[in-house]
């Protein structure tokens, strides 16, 4: 038995971790102890925008659980499981031999088995001026923090630039706009968030952003960072495409959101693999090469060589470790790259392959309806399984299609029918036609059984199926499908023209 447990990060990955540790009873009998970098314990990252609509203070979020706040809550220190907590001290050292970690305040901490959750940290583009005052990235509490400290010097008619269009720099223009600044938005790509939205789905979702008052540059480098005679950000120079020449832009913030890199310098300084990007390197039970480290989430390269960047994933492996640390088979089995989520309103969701991945013989429909800012595309094989979709303005339908994506099962009509919004019935009532092990919630991977019994339980609203399931309580984009487990599902949009294409065809 592992009875000395450490864990290195108290982010939302090792929140789960030790949630489902408690879940099998397995903390009260161990010596816990969890070492982070932040001085917050673990909180909602992705609810991270919500800082920024608060009308006054906002700090009270970071003490504060449930609706009223952004803390997870869960098990921790005083509550009987064992658990000390060392917030603001991070892990500096691990002694594999001895198995010890070393943490910056000098404590020495003896462990059984270590698992790193140190998740990653964002990419800033090596340009000049990228260090300047008024420069920040998007990714933790102290960020969120002294952006709007730095926004509210700058007062309402500043202006913002966010360096990324994916998912976590729309989030962060949203933010900006929140606090009263004219935003701009720089992606490299051709269009935005390309590692989920084909072509015509990134022009459906600029077009949304833009109507929004958000100026977007696709196609377009950062070259520099302007700066005054204190060193102050004042602008940015960017590198439009084909050949354009450079263009200034005003920008009194920038943040830098445009990827990021596991960090996995602790393993690479005690001897453990990792991968040729980064990650440290672990087998299907997201063990390392050393027996007793194991490592979760976005500091980790999975066997099967996908790093995702999702909650979802993250939490499946610590799934795992919790299992295995009790006793368990549990095996990583891997995770699709399937995304649902509303960015500045807009729903936006992908699964399974690509356009650019699909293979010869796929056939895609389309759905295009420009003045209700709806695309919809479904791909299917010539023996008519369904290989993957993409949804902009409306991602009716994904619950119910996402596992026929997975199980590589048929379609239950054709799929011009099933492309225009509505038409999947994914609104069901609480007896409705999800099987009962259709996932609803993947980043906690509650199935359609769970919320249920939540329901006969007499669970009868979202807070309360929430608390007892965990569904809706990650990314929240499962809401409206819980919704409907209970009753109160939402009438879905009409119908627009709907056209079928050879996959990869223009619209």
């Amino acid at each position: 038995m592992s009875d000395r447990l450490v864990l290195v990060g108290h982010g939302m990955v090792g929140h789960t971790l030790l949630t489902a540790l408690d879940a099998r009873g397995a903390l009260r009998d161990r010596q816990v102890t969890v070492v982070a970098e932040e001085d917050v314990p673990a909180y909602d990252r992705i609810q991270l925008s919500r800082y920024f609509r608060e009308t006054g203070p906002a700090d009270h979020l970071f003490r504060r659980t449930g609706p009223a706040g952004l803390l997870l809550g869960g098990p921790g220190p005083g509550d009987g499981t064992g658990i000390r907590t060392r917030l603001g001290d991070p892990a500096v050292a691990i002694d594999r031999p001895r198995r010890r970690v070393t943490t910056a305040a000098g404590r020495v901490l003896a462990y059984d088995a270590l698992i790193l959750a140190t998740g990653a940290r964002p990419l800033v583009p090596p340009v000049p001026g990228s260090d300047a005052t008024g420069c920040f990235t998007y990714r933790t509490a102290a960020d969120v923090r002294a952006i709007r400290a730095h926004c509210d010097t700058a007062g309402a008619a500043g202006s913002g630039v966010v360096i990324g269009g994916g998912l976590l720099g729309l989030e962060a223009a949203g933010a900006l706009r929140a606090l009263g600044l004219t935003v701009h938005v720089v992606e490299f790509s051709p269009w935005l968030m390309p590692r989920q939205l084909d072509e015509y789905a990134g022009w459906t979702l600029r077009r949304h952003i833009e109507n929004l008052g958000i100026t977007v540059h696709t196609g377009t480098r950062l070259t520099a960072v302007e700066t005054d005679a204190c060193d102050r950000a004042t602008g940015v120079r960017l590198q439009p495409p084909d050949g354009a020449p450079p263009l200034g832009v005003r920008a009194d913030v920038v943040v830098f959101a445009a990827g990021v890199r596991p960090r996995d310098e602790l393993a690479r300084s005690c001897g453990l693999a990792v991968g040729e990007r980064g990650g440290v390197v672990v087998d299907e039970t997201c063990r390392t090469r050393d027996e007793h480290i194991y490592a979760v989430g976005d500091c980790a390269l999975p066997h099967d060589g996908h790093a995702h960047g999702l909650l979802a994933p993250g939490n499946a492996m610590a799934q795992v470790v919790a299992d295995r640390l009790t006793g368990g088979t549990r095996t990583y089995t891997g995770w699709d790259a399937a995304t649902r989520l509303k960015l500045l309103g807009v729903e936006v969701a992908s699964l399974g392959d690509r356009p650019e991945e699909a293979a010869p013989g796929t056939y895609e429909a389309t759905h295009l309806d420009t003045r209700a800012g709806v695309y919809r595309s479904l791909r299917v094989s010539d023996e008519g399984r369904l290989l993957g979709g993409t949804f902009v303005g409306d991602t009716s339908g994904y619950t119910a299609l996402r596992p026929l994506v997975a199980g590589g099962l048929p379609l239950p009509a054709p799929v011009e029918e099933l492309v225009v919004p509505g038409v999947p019935p994914d609104r069901p009532s609480a007896v409705g036609p999800f099987p009962d092990e259709t996932v609803i919630c993947h980043c906690h991977d509650v199935p359609a059984r769970t919320v249920r019994s939540a329901v006969r339980d007499g669970c009868a609203t979202l807070a309360a199926v929430r608390h007892r399931t965990r569904a809706g309580s990650g990314c929240g984009s499962c809401a409206d499908t819980v919704a409907a487990l209970l009753g109160e599902g939402l009438p879905a949009p009409g119908p627009a023209a709907t056209t079928p294409t050879p996959a990869g065809s223009p619209v």
